[in-house]
């Protein structure tokens, strides 16, 4: 979600360098990308040289501008350690000192998107986005996974029908929905003509997929915890 706030940038400053800091486990979403010209990783698992380090590394390369799209623990404490020259973020409790400028995430009485929310940070740093939903880019997918999705498409009978595709995973208490919304609503999309309803997610959520499958058994089929980054 936050590639289309990239684009807008590399857009607006095309002659500026951008950086993108990301967990080990998510670079494949982000290589290759066109918008982006260095990327810094994060090991999954970091004690606190590890992290010293990291911020160093961070240090070293001086930006301009340090841009938090996420908002969390880590990403904040590396966002206010970074020493860059301005610092933009989300108006959470308790890292009101972490940005020189902050942003709410919600607007009253309306939610906000992900990508509207990522492209008003960028605003609020000075940067004039003119497309209101500038691309989001996606990396392509090896030949190895379109040959294994086309096979389980093939293998669960899938070829030739209308396929929904619905994530039930949350990272995040505020992102969940609960199995019985996502029930009601994979029911209500099972119903539709021509319709297969497939539930993706991480092997944690298997549990959660079996429990959302009760409500329409024959219609909805779980694929958790068996596609990878790319796949999904």
């Amino acid at each position: 979600m936050t590639t289309p706030a990239v684009a807008a940038l590399k857009r607006a400053l095309p002659h500026a360098s951008l950086t993108y800091i990301v967990e080990e486990p998510y670079r494949c979403l982000v290589e290759g990308n066109p918008d982006i010209d260095k990327i810094i990783l994060i090991p999954p698992h970091q004690g606190v040289l590890s992290f010293l380090g990291l911020i160093r590394r961070v240090r070293r390369e001086k930006f301009d501008v340090v841009i938090d799209f996420h908002g969390g623990p880590r990403a904040s404490r590396i966002t206010w350690l970074s020493r860059a020259g301005l610092k933009a973020g989300y108006e959470l409790k308790g890292k009101g000192l972490f940005y020189d400028i902050r942003v709410p995430r919600h607007r009253e009485g309306a939610p906000i998107h992900s990508v509207e929310n990522h492209i008003n940070l960028i605003r609020a740093a000075g940067i004039e986005v003119h497309e209101p939903w500038p691309r989001l880019t996606l990396p392509a997918a090896r030949k190895e996974e379109s040959a294994r999705i086309d096979k389980l498409w093939a293998d669960r009978g899938l070829l030739g029908a209308r396929v929904v595709v619905l994530h039930i995973g949350a990272g995040n208490e505020f992102r969940d929905w609960g199995a019985q919304n996502l029930g009601e609503l994979a029911a209500c999309l099972a119903d539709r003509p021509g319709v297969r309803v497939v539930l993706v997610g991480s092997g944690q959520d298997a549990l959660r997929a079996e429990e959302i499958r009760r409500h329409r058994p024959e219609s909805l089929l779980s694929l958790s915890g068996e596609l990878n980054l790319i796949e999904l």
